[in-house]
């Protein structure tokens, strides 16, 4: 049996335990081609040779910036890894400046795009950097292809060399370097060993209720995105069938067609999927209508375990056989289990899902502990609505003094990329500081209260946890998304991007004298009154002191290209507040 230290033992131990016919499919022109455990390794290895050929030598660094997952991704990171070469995965949607930022501090030598987008951007910025050549996934005319080096690869004569490379590989060696989508400054490197992310990879199986060897996933979080990267590998150790999502909008197609048992996502995807149900139940009428949201209010009650008691039990059977089972239907139908990182997830979400029988696990983690520090687990009472689950093995939390989470283990990262002043200000001793505000509860859950550096202090000396309110506010079907503001000021307040498309429909349906466009849906009496609700109504959870008193509602929508949120969707606070500028100023100054 293989033992597993280094990534690249992880398919061969799919092809002893499993070996799978379909281990990696991917959809071309509209029809899904799969290779087999057999085939992925025998092309990675080809990869591996071609790239020898090319002259790469072990540590040198190698950019892949692909705008969807596919197959190519994993045989060209099995391939660069076995030379003791290192992946350097690259988010899509960054600007041109950050290209060129990361392929300079990285040393990138070569860059792997997937498609004509990508490549027109790399091609801007090129000649300002090391890399030597660019070849790319999608077949483009007069572009060189990866299949160029596939090719080269064909010929086995340096075998040999391939082997020695592989032995050569130490488990502590640094596997990839993976740049933070930073809500703040300049992205910073950080290298992960082999060990960080197959150490990750073990103690988080443990946690995962899968079928080894029967299961399918639906795979469509960016995988330069280190949740998905190390997700992928996991279910490369499990046998999992790994499908992957054309793109976020044919999602709901995918998922149909595919009929995984599990997915990963950010809680932004789970709760654009909630709204998505909970619209079409508003289009219902009579009975069916009051049955869709008695099963949404039994839903929104759900404790694990039994916790509710018999009648509440008895319920949901009804709900689930009437309504629940409908929602598992449109989602393919064999969707046993979700997981969700990043951010927080609500906790309303966490409770219909699972009643639903779909349960969302959420987990934490950051980039700096490959990811995984904690996750829940519906097996052994090990799932608690709020947390993060307890510990994985092998990891050692503790909480500092002033509420910091502070982790130490095989999962920690061995330091940012040329910034060994920025590495000792995040470690003391093996304990890497997370920047997050936690608690332990007697039972051994972990819970995440907020972002040490997102909490600010107002002028009278208060403090103020944003994320708490934010959360509370997203649950608002009014509200897409919202920021906190109010450091130094007098008073909290909040910049709201209205969720537009909602709104407009329930116009429609009040049946209200309010044009609908956008420009004039931020400036609506009735829209502003109706989100004065909201807010009034999450305000009484909160102390007087940390309650929203004045908002502002932005004209346009907030997303990556804007520059408004990172790839993982997490708001750029700071660049937020420069874009709107103006309206905090009405805010606080009118």
């Amino acid at each position: 049996m293989t033992e597993i230290t280094r990534l690249f033992d992880i398919p061969r131990h799919q092809l002893e335990l499993y070996n799978l016919d379909k281990a990696l499919i991917t959809k071309y022109n509209g029809e899904w081609k799969s290779i087999s455990t057999k085939e992925y390794i025998a092309q990675a290895n080809g990869i591996s040779r071609g790239l020898l050929r090319l002259g790469i030598q072990p540590n040198d660094k190698i950019a892949v910036i692909s705008t969807t997952n596919r197959t190519e991704w994993n045989v060209m990171d099995i391939g660069i890894l076995q030379i003791g070469a290192q992946n350097t995965p690259i988010y899509p949607t960054i600007s041109e400046e950050d290209y060129e930022y990361i392929l300079n501090h990285s040393e990138s030598v070569i860059c792997f795009v997937s498609d004509t987008e990508v490549l027109t951007k790399v091609n801007a910025i090129k000649a300002n950097t090391k890399l030597r050549e660019v070849y790319t996934f999608d077949d483009i005319e007069g572009e060189k292809s990866w299949k160029d080096i596939l090719e080269l690869g064909k010929d086995e004569s340096n075998q040999n060399e391939l082997e020695a490379r592989m032995a050569a590989v130490k488990t502590d060696d640094l596997a990839t370097l993976i740049y933070t989508s930073g809500t703040t400054g300049r992205p910073k490197g950080v290298m992960l060993s082999h060990q960080n992310l197959v150490s990750n990879v073990l103690d988080s199986q443990k946690r995962v209720p899968f079928e080894n060897g029967k299961s399918k996933a639906l795979s469509f979080l960016p995988v330069c995105h280190v949740f998905e990267r190390m997700i992928l590998y996991l279910y490369q150790y499990c046998g999992v069938e790994i499908y992957f999502a054309e793109s976020i909008d044919k999602m709901s197609d995918n998922l149909k067609e595919v009929k995984p048992h599990v997915m990963t996502a950010v809680p932004r995807l789970y709760e654009k999927v909630y709204d998505k149900i909970v619209a079409k139940g508003s289009e219902l009428t009579g009975i069916k209508k009051k049955l869709f949201f008695w099963a949404i209010e039994l839903g929104l009650e759900y404790e694990p375990y039994g916790a509710n008691g018999w009648w509440y039990e008895t319920q949901l059977k009804i709900a689930r056989k009437l309504i629940f089972s409908k929602w598992k239907e449109g989602l393919g139908g064999n969707l046993d289990l979700m997981v969700s990182g990043s951010a927080a997830l609500q906790p309303r979400l966490t409770r219909t899902f699972a009643a639903a029988q779909m349960p969302i696990m959420e987990g934490y983690g950051l980039t700096e502990t490959s990811p995984v520090i904690s996750v829940n687990d519906m097996r052994d009472e090990g799932f608690r609505v709020g947390t993060v689950g307890r510990v994985i093995d092998n990891v050692d939390v503790k909480i500092a003094e002033d509420g910091e989470i502070l982790v130490k283990g095989p999962n920690v990262m061995l330091g940012y990329f040329k910034e060994p002043d920025k590495t000792r200000e995040v470690m003391t001793g093996d304990y890497f500081h997370t920047g997050d505000i936690g608690e332990i509860d007697a039972d051994g859950f972990l819970k995440i209260t907020d972002r040490k550096k997102e909490m600010f202090k107002t002028s009278g000396g208060k403090y103020v946890a944003p994320a708490l309110l934010e959360n509370a506010l997203k649950q608002s079907r009014f509200i897409e998304q919202i920021m906190v503001i109010g450091e130094g000021e007098k008073m909290p307040a909040a910049l709201i991007q209205p969720n537009f498309e909602f709104i407009k429909e329930w116009i429609k349906h009040k049946e209200k004298d309010i044009k609908l466009n956008n420009s004039s849906i931020e400036k609506s009496e009735a829209v502003l009154a109706r989100i004065q609700k909201e807010i009034d109504k999450a305000n009484e959870n909160f102390g007087k002191w940390e309650q929203i008193k004045k908002f502002e509602l932005t004209p346009d929508i907030w997303t990556i290209e804007g520059g408004h949120l990172t790839p993982t969707m997490k708001m750029k606070r700071k660049i937020i507040k420069e874009k709107y500028k103006d309206l905090i100023e009405k805010i606080y100054r009118p």
